[in-house]
């Protein structure tokens, strides 16, 4: 079963866009700049730069340059963008727009899926960033202390929980403080653990039984790429886990809950065509999410033997049976 609103917020700005790439003209370079490849929403992207006018492989030539999960490739993927000639440069998440900023070069950056740009000084405000850089916030950093009052709300008896992040994610910190604060108050003890690789999950899940651990949450940042060894973990332990996006639900964790990543990729296309028509990075403001998801996997709930509230299922955006 799935659930969708359709949002004003895509279709705001689309006339602008669409009547922008008009004025693109020739064949142009873009790339995209990612720690790992299931770190952005392809189809999300291409299909919304083809519906507005841009066709890869045909007046669009986009190449994907991956880190491979290996966040210290990222400096020279970005200077090998750079040398290539690029027009624009789409960063996947905070340690990407680091990397393609400190490379240098001209090009304008647009960053998606960067936690606060604020808040790591990428930028000196939302609504005209200046400079080459803007793009698309998930807020990452401002939505912990929510989500552990879901995971509570979903498993009313957690006591325990293990908060798994990226030792060298830049908005690791921010959502540790976040939910150091906000645990006290819901009855919850945590514990943060960090993890770069498998062998670093299957350590930490010793840890996480030996404790123990009523539940697991996944911070975000890095670690997109073991969200299914998580959820797979998770299953052999009995232990409920809160994946950051709903392909980490339908992967087998319990539930999740964060920014709509396909409107966030769709408004990604849209800034690159702005750009590519001329627009400066530094006046199209950085937007921020208006759509959050909450995502729950009933097979997983079945298996855990937890009984989802109703009070959740009526507010899930997407539930899987």
């Amino acid at each position: 079963m799935r659930r969708r609103v359709i949002l004003g917020a895509l279709s705001a700005g689309a006339l602008g866009a669409s009547a922008a790439a008009q004025n693109v003209g020739g064949r142009r370079r873009v790339s995209v700049l990612t720690p790992a490849d299931a770190q952005w929403d392809g189809p999300a992207f291409i299909g919304e730069l083809r519906r507005l006018g841009l066709r890869p492989g045909d007046n669009l030539a986009l190449d994907v340059r991956t880190a491979e999960g290996d966040l210290r490739r990222l400096p020279d993927l970005a200077r090998q963008a750079i040398a290539a000639g690029v027009e624009v440069i789409v960063a996947v998440n905070t340690p990407s727009a680091q990397a393609a900023i400190q490379a240098g070069g001209t090009q304008p950056i647009v960053a998606v899926g960067i936690a606060d740009p604020v808040l790591l000084g990428l930028v000196s405000n939302f609504a005209r960033p200046g400079g080459r850089l803007t793009g698309v916030a998930n807020m990452a950093g401002d939505i912990a202390a929510k989500r552990l009052e879901i995971l509570k709300e979903t498993i009313p008896s957690a006591r325990r929980v293990t908060a798994l992040h990226h030792p060298d994610e830049p908005i690791g910190p921010p959502q540790i403080r976040d939910l150091s604060q906000a645990a006290p108050r819901l009855g919850i003890e945590m514990k943060f653990l960090s993890v770069r690789t498998l062998a670093d999950m299957e350590q930490a899940m010793s840890q996480i039984v030996a404790w123990p651990a009523d539940a697991i949450l996944r911070l975000a940042g890095q670690g997109a790429t073991l969200d299914a060894d998580l959820s797979r973990l998770g299953l052999r332990y009995r232990l409920p886990t809160m994946a950051l996006t709903s392909a980490g639900v339908r992967l087998g964790a319990l539930l999740s809950y964060f920014a709509d990543q396909t409107l966030l990729w769709r408004r990604a296309a849209h800034q690159v065509v702005r750009i590519l028509s001329g627009d400066r990075p530094g006046d199209l403001p950085f937007e921020r999410p208006t759509r959050f998801e909450l995502a729950i996997n009933l097979a997983t709930s079945k298996a855990l033997g937890i009984i989802i509230p109703p009070s959740i299922l009526l507010r899930a955006d997407e539930v899987i049976e």
